[in-house]
Formats: structure tokens, sequence, C-alpha cells
């Protein structure tokens, strides 16, 4: 009975988590790129500082880091370790932080030739490239509802490049628009990449994985992709720059800066609530949601940046809302399937386990009178 309590206590945890994860996600999804590219419209031109604020939020995880250890502190005692990560997780955090980097600096390089309409369409690929990988890295099972939620999202995204040539920025050449959109397409494939590469170090961990750990291991990816694009910005006289640029900024100097720190906590919101659903659920769940949020970033870009929204735009939103709504049906149809199928081979054990009868020792009479029938 215990241990059931304690299993059930758990899973509430990780669905109280897994929403609250849906819920980072949702807000840097949508903002992160509205205030990127609201960098670049107003005289931003830094691609690496763009890139470099992605991850450069990455101190806000010492607040949820802080905050988990002051539970444990209070629950364990203070013989409780602050950290938690081993060598070989670490080194592995590291490693998808380089490639985090990498992809960070793919993204804001498209953001900053595309318009926020046609790099969310080309991003929208990325789903299909995170189902591919996690097939192959983690063997993840495919389910009638979750290939037609990709399907039907996929279609969403093509839809939505049926009429982009109209988007294109006034003044800018064929080459950049070129250069812009396959960088775009080069984030979304590295980006489903390492959706189903930070499952696998979860699975392939040689420790227990609790969300604690699972923050841990985003300090790291983060503060290494962060380095990344800090080598970039040195290389790149950024750091000289970004005074004089934020003097020219149409916003003004102080605005500018408030740009770049909403970015990083938008972005950081993103990154978190990511890994987040991954440890709740699974790499291919993170890339739907994001996926299916990708029509919402389209009407806030046109509302907030006045963006055309031609009736491809409307077809697309019906087509991944419909795939979203879809593909938790199917979740739900088949979480309900898998405890009912539990619950028959309970019944089917008990049924076939006899029932023994208890025999009472020799004894007082009080103790023979004792004598009960007990089901096992």
């Amino acid at each position: 009975m215990e241990t059931d309590h304690v299993e059930k206590r758990n899973a509430a945890m990780k669905n109280v988590l897994l929403i609250i994860s849906c819920a980072l996600l949702s807000i840097g999804t949508c903002g992160g790129p509205l205030v990127m590219r609201l960098y670049f419209i107003h005289g931003g031109k830094r691609v690496w500082l763009s890139s470099w604020l992605e991850t450069g939020g990455w101190p806000i995880i010492f607040i949820p880091i802080a905050m988990a250890y002051c539970y444990r502190r209070k629950t364990e005692g203070p013989s409780t370790k602050l950290f938690f990560m081993k060598l070989p997780l670490f080194t592995a955090s590291a490693v998808i932080g380089v490639l985090t980097g990498l992809d960070d600096y793919l993204y804001a390089y498209g953001v900053a030739r595309l318009p926020i309409s046609t790099s969310a369409l080309i991003l929208a690929s990325h789903l299909a490239f995170t189902a591919l990988f996690a097939f192959i890295l983690v063997k993840q099972k495919f389910t009638s509802f979750s290939i037609n939620a990709i399907v039907l999202l996929t279609i969403g995204a093509v839809v939505l490049g049926l009429n982009t040539s109209s988007d294109r920025p006034e003044g800018e050449s064929n080459k950049e628009y070129i250069a812009g959109f396959f960088m775009t397409v080069a984030a979304a494939a590295l980006y489903g990449f390492v959706l189903p590469l930070i499952e696998l170090t979860y699975k392939k961990a040689k420790q227990t994985i609790t969300y604690a750990l699972v923050l841990e291991v985003q300090l790291v990816m983060c503060l290494f992709a962060t380095l990344f694009c800090t080598v970039g910005m040195l290389i790149d006289n950024d750091f000289k720059v970004i005074p004089k640029e934020a003097r020219k900024f149409d916003l003004g100097e102080t605005r500018y800066y408030v740009v770049l720190v909403f970015s990083a906590i938008l972005w950081q919101g993103f990154f978190l609530g990511a890994i987040g659903i991954i440890f709740c659920a699974s790499s291919l769940l993170s890339g739907i949601v994001i996926a299916s949020l990708i029509p919402v970033t389209q009407i806030l870009a046109v509302i907030f940046y006045h963006e055309k929204f031609q009736a491809e735009k409307g077809v697309s939103l019906a087509l991944s809302l419909w795939g979203f709504i879809f593909y938790f049906y199917g979740e739900r149809k088949h979480k309900e399937e898998k405890e009912k199928k539990i619950e028959i081979e309970i019944a089917e054990k008990k049924k076939d386990t006899p029932e023994t009868i208890q025999v009472p020792q020799q004894g007082t009479l009080a103790t023979q009178q004792s004598q009960t029938l007990v089901g096992v």
C-alpha cells in the first residue's frame, strides 16, 4: 500500500511538472522569436549576440536548483548534496551544450534574415527530424495517433510555405534570403537531433534521473552553449560594438538592454520547458508541442509586427491544432488501454492464486477461535 501511495504521488508530481514545462515551453517558443526579431527589426545586427542570449540566461537555473536543495535539506537533513551530477553525465551535457550553441547561431542567423512567418515555417520541419532521430537513438514507438499528428503538423508547416515569398523583407538580397533559409533548415535538423540525444543521455546515465538532476543537466548545457557563443562574440568583436549599437537602437538605449534581458529570460523558459517535457514524457512530445505552437507565433507576428495573414496561415493553424489534439487524445487512449490491461492481469493472477487456510497452532482456546480465511 505504501509503495502504491509513493508511485501515485510521483505520478501526480510528474503531471504537475509536465504542465509547468508545457507552460514554460509555450512562453519561450512564442516569445523568444518575437523578441529576437524585435532586436533585428529596430537596428540590431549582431548574430552572435542574439545566439548568446538564447542560453545566456543560464544563471536563472540556480533559483529552482536552490529551491530543490532547500526542500531536500528540510526533509533529508544537512547531509544532502547540492549537486548530484557525475563526470560521465557532465561530459555528455557539455557536448550537447556545444551542439546547442551551434544550433543557436544557425537559428539566430535565420531570424536575422527572414520574417517570423518564414523562419517559424522552416523550423517546423524539426518535428520530422525529431521523429527520425528519436526512432534511431531511443527506439521511439509510434502509434497511429502519433504518426497522424506528425503528418498533420508537417502538412500545416508545408501549407505555410505556399506563399512565403510575399513576406520577404524589403531591401534584402536574394543571396541573404537563401542563406537565411538554409541556416534555419540546418538549425531545425540539428535541434531535431539534440532533443532525442538528451533523452538518450537520460536513459544511459548511470544514476537516477530526478528533476533536480535534469536542472543540473540544463545548467551545464546552457553554460557550454554560452561559452561557445562567447568565443564567437569575441572573434566578431560584439562586446565592443554593443554600447554603440545601443545608442543607435530605434527604440532607445534603455529599451535596447531591456530587449536583451527579456530575450535571455524567454529563451531560458524555452529550454527549461523542452528538457522538462523530455523528462516527464519524451523528446517526441517536446517536438510536437513546439511544432503546434508555431501557428500561435504566426498570429502574434501578425498582431505585433503587422505581417500578412494569408488564408494558408489559417489552414496551417487549424491543421496544427488538430494534430496537437489528435496526439493527446491518442496518448490518453493508449494510457487507458494500458491501465486496463494491467488491471486485467492483476485480476487474473488473483483468480489463479489458490486461497490458503491459516491453521492455528495448538494453544489457548482464544487462539484456536482465531482461525480465519485469508485470500492471497
